[in-house]
C-alpha cells in the first residue's frame, strides 16, 4: 500500500481479513423457518408446506425457500468473516439443490479479494448440505462498516 492511500479497514472490529481466510456455520433447517420466512415475505408456495405435492414433485420432499438457505451465508458474513458490521453489496448466486426440512446445511465463505482502501472484500460462498453436496453456489461483495466501540 502506498503512502498516500488510506487504509480503510481502520476501526474495523476484526480488523481486515486475509485473503484465503475461510469460516464455516451449520445448522438444521426447521419448519419454523417456513413459518418465520412465509410471515417475513408472504412465500407460501405448495412446496414448502403441501406435503403430498412436494413428495410427488422432482424434489421429493418438502423444501426450504431459498431465502432460508441463503440465509445462513449472512451470519457466516456478519458473526464470523469478515464480521460485525458486514453486509452484502452484491451477489452472484446459483441454487443447485433444493434444501429439505430437517436437513444439516454448512455455509462457507471464503475471502478471495480484499480491498486495501475501502472495507471491502470479494468472497466465495457455498451452503452444502449434510451429504456434502453443493445446494448453493457463487461469489459476493461484502462491505465492513467500521462500528465505534462503546
Amino acid at each position: 500500500m502506498t503512502a498516500h492511500m488510506k487504509d480503510g479497514w481502520i476501526g474495523v472490529i476484526k480488523g481486515r481479513p486475509q485473503v484465503g481466510a475461510f469460516a464455516e456455520r451449520s445448522r438444521r433447517t426447521r419448519p419454523q423457518d417456513i413459518e418465520a420466512f412465509t410471515e417475513m415475505t408472504g412465500d407460501r408456495n405448495p412446496l414448502h408446506y403441501d406435503k403430498a405435492l412436494a413428495d410427488a414433485s422432482v424434489f421429493g420432499k418438502l423444501i426450504v425457500q431459498g431465502g432460508v438457505t441463503s440465509g445462513i451465508l449472512n451470519a457466516v458474513v456478519a458473526e464470523d468473516l469478515p464480521g460485525p458490521g458486514t453486509v452484502f453489496l452484491e451477489v452472484g448466486w446459483k441454487f443447485v439443490k433444493a434444501v429439505g426440512v430437517g436437513e444439516m446445511i454448512t455455509g462457507r465463505v471464503e475471502v478471495k479479494e480484499v480491498r486495501p482502501d475501502k472495507p471491502i472484500c470479494k468472497i466465495e460462498t457455498s451452503v452444502r448440505n449434510e451429504a456434502g453436496d453443493i445446494c448453493l453456489t457463487g461469489t459476493a461483495t461484502v462491505f465492513t462498516v467500521p462500528l465505534a466501540r462503546v
